[in-house]
């Protein structure tokens, strides 16, 4: 390659916002530049991935897991795939439930030193969860934050005085400091701070080893000949998936399925659904679904929902088959 590729990793926990602040981006980039996508999801389905092809980046996607379980082959896999692209810039999105210092120091071996130009790891964060103790005492949230030379506070239109007096005063006391710290609503995220340079503390070049259970790691992004549906599970670090896949040719009642993600508890819903209205990204977090009409057409429903504990997954998927119109 004749250059170091400019490269981002953009973290954060579940239903921070990452995915909108990629697309963000990937809007406001200078037009003359190709920018590539690396997404890295929990689930199985693969909806971050079918959002983001909207904005005619070039995605690759890391199904299953977090990223460093994966380091040997699906990560490396799907950076060389992208880096003989040769895009002027990277951006990764690990999964909400990964470990960025391992894609950090898989970054920086000596594997890509001579191809990746790595920049500032930006993590995105909820200022309301600074004051909650299932995410302060969640070490994969404190790993983000830790690992981060920038942080970003999103979501700031959702927070009370409270909340953002808890994030100045948690960046206050970041010892080494951050590089930049803003609060933004939906996602937001200036476009200069991407070459933010990388604080050469913020990992070392030592992979660890984890220890926590996923499913397999092959991908299911297509439905097998003759078969209306599949579902997909998967489980690790105290956190429960579970997807389904849906063929284009059932549509489902737009009504009907928002009601149906509106009464859902889980902690997460991620969604792209062909519906009788049109195809619609569907995002639920914190108790709040978000809707964006998307033009993509003959489109395979794909729907992800993640909890901290196992859901009646049966019952849902009856009633996701009889919005679908399955016989």
């Amino acid at each position: 390659m004749e250059k170091r590729i400019p490269t981002n990793i953009i973290t954060g926990f579940l239903g921070v916002g990452k995915t909108t602040t990629i697309l963000n981006l990937l809007k406001n980039k200078p037009e003359n530049e190709k920018w590539a996508v690396l997404v890295n999801e929990f689930g199985e389905i693969g909806i971050d991935g079918a959002i983001l092809t909207e904005q005619g980046a070039l995605i690759k996607e890391v199904p299953g897991g977090c990223m460093c379980c994966t380091a040997g082959v699906p990560m490396s896999v799907g950076i060389n795939t992208l880096l003989r692209t040769k895009p002027d810039r990277l951006l990764i999105e690990p999964t909400g439930l990964g470990h960025p210092k391992k894609v950090v120091a898989t970054l920086i071996s000596p594997q890509y030193q001579n191809y990746v130009d790595l920049k500032a790891t930006i993590a995105l964060v909820d200022p309301r969860n600074l004051q909650n103790t299932k995410y302060l005492d969640n070490q994969n949230f404190n790993d983000q934050l830790d690992t981060a030379d920038v942080v970003i506070g999103n979501k700031v239109d959702q927070c009370n005085v409270s909340d953002i007096d808890a994030f100045n005063d948690w960046i206050t006391d970041q010892n080494p400091p951050k590089t930049f710290s803003k609060l933004v609503k939906h996602g937001d995220l200036p476009l200069e701070v991407l070459d933010n340079v990388r604080l050469q503390s913020s990992a070392s070049a030592q992979i660890e080893e984890h220890h926590h259970q996923h499913a397999e790691m092959e991908p299911q992004f297509q439905l097998p000949p003759g078969q209306a549906y599949i579902r997909k599970e998967n489980k690790g670090q105290g956190y429960f998936s579970c997807g389904w896949l849906f063929g284009a040719e059932h549509k489902f009642d737009f009504d009907e399925i928002f009601s149906m993600f509106s009464a859902l508890t889980a902690e997460r819903v991620k969604a792209v659904v062909n519906t009788d209205q049109g195809c619609f990204a569907f995002n639920s977090a914190n108790g709040v679904v978000s809707v964006n009409e998307i033009s993509l057409d003959g489109f395979e429903s794909r729907i992800e929902v993640i909890d901290s504990q196992p859901l009646p997954w049966d019952q849902l998927e009856g009633v996701l088959i009889k919005l679908a119109n399955i016989e």
